[in-house]
């Protein structure tokens, strides 16, 4: 039995049945030999109250026998029809005269009776019990009665408490693992031998521990690489700063601060995308809820952004295709993914060339692409240039290399992935993203 709640159920309602078996036997056994006792002593009590009694009028008992009469707990009178008494069972009480038909309680002589009266033709037959010694024959049969179940009742709490701690025995198990734990330890739990109820939990939480795990890798091999990749513009700035000082001529000193500047901007660049990929994936959306956009609005948002960068360089830029149609994602993260594709097919695209945003719809999808008419990527090549950090060797275009791994970082949040091919119309480089369509 794999299931907790099946395991506790199936074992203490063994136990209950097991104990209420016992109690039965027990309790059974003693109540029949209570019975035989009480059946015993009443027909003991009836014959000794009949052998000491008076016939008739002016008849008196032997007295030997009814002095001895005087210990017993029974007496019986018989009365005629018109009040005369024809019997009485020794002189160790005398009941009233006038009976209640019934079940009575009389005090004769301050003793407390018990008594049953019963009318025939002819007569009225009286049966009197002292109550003292009925009731503590009754206390102890309640007693005894008793007394099984309260040598019972520890023993079920004994077996209840051995199968609830036999039973969770595993969940402290993994207690004991989580809490020996240091901060940094995050290998997985030990699932062996959980029950159904609690596996799904360490499951999730070893998930959890993986995610985790992954994300503080990744935040590791991030500030390792970021710190490389700073360290050389840095470096440029100093070199930068030294020749602005030994500039000795406002030409020599103009050109020194111009290239100052670039290497700022170069720097500063590199620090936006390093906060930008960080933020993105840590959260895509600063806590914002998933809500239903056109991608062919937000395609025409970044071409006309891009539109002057375009121009400069002489580059057809344009929304080839925008297909209607929505869906579910973040407004903002999408438009920074678009934009750094469209940033990035710009800088490895040629004078005079063409770079075109197409939002179609391929059955329940709409895919969002960007084709340009540069050099294009190697195959070998498409599945690094998505690593932070990386470019591909000989690129004559400045970069950092996180435009695209930003991207990608932002179509993982989204449940998809940046596809990389031929551009098959223009003959460069097209990276693609599918997203499903709501409409």
């Amino acid at each position: 039995m794999h299931s907790l709640r099946a395991r506790l159920i199936g074992l203490l309602l063994l136990a209950i049945v097991l104990a209420a078996g016992l109690q039965v036997a027990v309790v059974y056994r003693q109540a029949r030999a209570e019975a035989d006792g009480i059946f015993d002593y009443h027909m003991e009590q009836m014959a000794q109250a009949l052998r000491a009694g008076v016939g008739a009028p002016g008849l008196q008992a032997d007295g030997r026998e009814a002095a001895s009469a005087d210990g017993f707990d029974f007496f019986v009178q018989v009365w005629t029809a018109e009040g005369l008494r024809v019997f009485q069972s020794g002189t160790g009480a005398d009941l009233p005269q006038r009976a209640v038909l019934g079940f009575s309680n009389v005090n004769v002589d301050g003793t407390p009776y018990r008594v049953y009266s019963m009318q025939s033709r002819s007569q009225v037959i009286q049966v009197a019990q002292d109550m003292r010694p009925r009731e503590a024959m009754a206390r102890a049969l309640a007693w005894r009665t008793v007394l099984p179940i309260a040598w019972m009742a520890p023993l079920l709490m004994l077996v209840a408490w051995g199968v609830v701690s036999t039973s969770l025995a595993p969940v402290a198990r993994v207690r004991r693992q989580v809490a020996a734990r240091e901060a940094d330890e995050l290998r997985e739990v030990n699932e062996e031998g959980l029950p159904d109820e609690v596996r799904p939990l360490v499951h999730e939480l070893n998930l959890l521990f993986g995610r985790v795990r992954q994300a503080f890798d990744a935040q590791k091999n991030f500030v390792a690489e970021a710190a490389h990749e700073l360290r050389s513009p840095l470096a440029a700035l100093r070199l930068q700063a030294q020749g602005l000082q030994r500039a000795r001529d406002d030409t020599t000193r103009e050109l020194a601060v111009q290239r100052l500047l670039a290497g700022i901007d170069r720097a500063t660049r590199l620090v936006e995308q390093l906060l930008m990929l960080a933020r993105q994936q840590a959260q895509p959306s600063s806590g914002e809820p998933a809500q239903a956009l056109s991608l062919a609005a937000l395609a025409a948002q970044v071409v006309a952004e891009a539109a002057p960068q375009a121009q400069a360089r002489r580059i057809d830029l344009g929304l080839h295709e925008a297909a209607a149609g929505e869906v579910r994602g973040h407004a903002e993260p999408l438009r920074i993914l678009l934009g750094n594709l469209v940033d990035n097919a710009l800088k490895y695209t040629p004078e005079g060339g063409t770079v075109d945003v197409t939002v179609r719809r391929e059955g329940a999808a709409l895919v969002l692409a960007v084709d340009d008419s540069g050099p294009g990527i190697a195959e070998a090549d498409r599945a690094r240039v998505l690593d932070r950090f990386y470019r591909v060797p000989g690129s004559a275009a400045n970069g950092s290399g996180l435009g695209l791994a930003i991207a990608n970082a932002i179509a993982q949040l989204h449940g998809a992935s940046l596809q990389l091919e031929p551009s098959p119309r223009l003959g460069g480089l097209r990276i693609g993203l599918r997203l499903p369509a709501l409409s």
